[in-house]
């Protein structure tokens, strides 16, 4: 009996202290940035399902509510990777903003998954300038609000403001490249101004923007409350656009290679469990918390699933590849290079060669390859056609600036 009672008390946990345990391995901590976008998912994933730990990592994950935010914490060291917007590593890289900080992206998170959307009253004068119908298109809905523009400046009334999320991201030039190309300056004709993602939906509710380009499920978001109309996607913009990227302090990368390796390897796992249709639902569930996304999982199951939301009333359309996390997870020096004639377009850096020189130092597909054991595919980069019908070709971004009407 007495026997039998010490075995008992053993079980409720003096025996650890009698027989310790084996050691358990130490797991190689790394913090990592991210904001609240569904885009975040793969760095959830890696944390939650088991991905990071297995590759021997303790992932801490810290959500930020701006991406300046998330630039100053890699620039202070308190981050050693986070979600970036493609575009933000190069600025970092040249020091566009603030000092230069060195950034190396050794994998891609995302394609696509950004919308542009207006307000009700906006879309309303729209669809007064001409045919409904044509605004499911992105070169009538740009048609549309470019003579809304004119009207406004005949009749003395402010120019629109539209929002993006930073200077130096996807939304900044999709939304330029989208206005310009109906003919709107977005230097003149519009105001922009920074706002935040997940303040977005709100910003525009309050009054103080008349549209916005931002990623999901905030568009969604705008619709489902009856405030916002979605006029173009950027999957319909760009097809197969660069969004988010893994970032990476360089000190860290060069002091870290084996660390960096095991992450590169749980985030790409943790991309392609994002993609599988069957986990679309748990993974909705997983970004609702209230310490991730704080929306309706319905909302972001939508995104997920490319059922997008236009307009208030009307079912949600399938949108393909509206969100894609797998298949294209390699950097992209075509893509990035497109970023870089972009800021070169609109004034943020003087020099072509400059920014592209800077790309080649931050986009690190060798880093990719050495982390999953590949070697480097044959080049099989091809231009990307917009929706407007301009060409960018990858190996001559200078040809891309003069068809657009300027010198790289």
């Amino acid at each position: 009996m007495a026997i039998d009672r010490i075995e008992a008390t053993r079980d409720d946990g003096i025996a650890d202290l009698v027989s310790p345990r084996a050691p358990q391995p130490v797991r190689e901590a790394v913090t990592a940035g991210f904001v609240a976008l569904v885009d975040c998912a793969p760095l959830i994933v890696a944390r939650d399902k088991g991905f990071a730990e297995s590759e021997g990592l303790d992932l801490t994950l810290v959500r930020e509510t701006s991406w300046a935010n998330i630039r100053d914490r890699i620039f202070l060291g308190h981050f050693d990777a986070a979600q970036m917007l493609a575009p933000m590593t190069i600025a970092a890289t040249l020091g566009l903003g603030l000092p230069a900080a060195a950034v190396v992206v050794p994998q891609v998170l995302d394609l696509n998954g950004n919308a542009i959307a207006v307000t009700t009253a906006v879309k309303d004068a729209m669809r007064r300038t001409g045919d409904a119908g044509d605004l499911d298109r992105p070169a009538a809905a740009g048609a549309a609000l470019n003579r809304v523009v004119a009207a406004r400046r005949e009749v003395g009334e402010p120019p629109l403001t539209f929002g993006m999320t930073y200077p130096f991201s996807s939304h900044n030039y999709e939304l330029r490249y989208w206005l310009a190309s109906a003919g709107i300056d977005p230097e003149r004709d519009v105001r922009l101004m920074v706002v935040p993602p997940p303040m977005m939906a709100a910003t525009m509710s309050a009054g103080h923007i008349d549209g916005y380009c931002v990623g999901a499920p905030w568009p969604t978001v705008s619709v489902a409350a009856g405030i916002g109309h979605v006029v173009a996607t950027s999957v319909a913009l760009k097809p197969g656009s660069m969004e988010k990227v893994l970032g990476v302090r360089k000190l860290w990368a060069d002091r870290h290679p084996e660390r960096l390796d095991a992450l590169v390897r749980a985030v790409t796992a943790a991309c392609a469990w994002c993609d599988d249709a069957a986990n679309r639902p748990e993974l909705a569930h997983l970004l609702a918390q209230p310490g991730i996304l704080d929306v309706s999982a319905d909302l972001i199951l939508a995104a997920l699933s490319g059922r997008i939301l236009t307009d208030p009333g009307v079912a949600a359309e399938p949108v393909a590849n509206y969100l894609r996390f797998s298949g294209r997870n390699r950097p992209s020096l075509a893509g990035a290079r497109w970023y870089a004639a972009e800021m070169v377009r609109w004034g943020q850096a003087a020099k072509l060669a400059a920014v592209l020189d800077a790309t080649e130092a931050t986009f690190r597909p060798d880093l990719y390859d050495r982390a999953l054991g590949l070697a480097a595919p044959a080049s099989a980069d091809r231009p990307v056609t917009l929706f407007d019908g301009v060409s960018f070709d990858a190996g001559n971004p200078a040809a891309y600036l003069k068809q657009i009407g300027m010198a790289g």
